[in-house]
């Protein structure tokens, strides 16, 4: 599983954790991610310009 984070502002989506306030619960995978989505805390970036962090492989 990996991690994404926001290069605005730093929020990070973790698929382990996923993110239950925004509809995502753990264990979900960055692609079940709707494309237009923006992040959750600055709102100013969308998941395109999310940053990998790690990925597991």
């Amino acid at each position: 599983m990996s991690s994404y984070q926001c290069d605005s502002c730093g929020y990070t989506f973790n698929e382990v954790d996923g993110d239950p306030r925004e509809g995502f619960p753990s264990g979900t995978d960055w692609d079940d991610v709707p494309d237009d989505w923006a992040c959750p805390d600055c709102g100013v970036r969308e998941k395109i310009d999310f940053v990998v962090l790690d990925e597991a492989g």
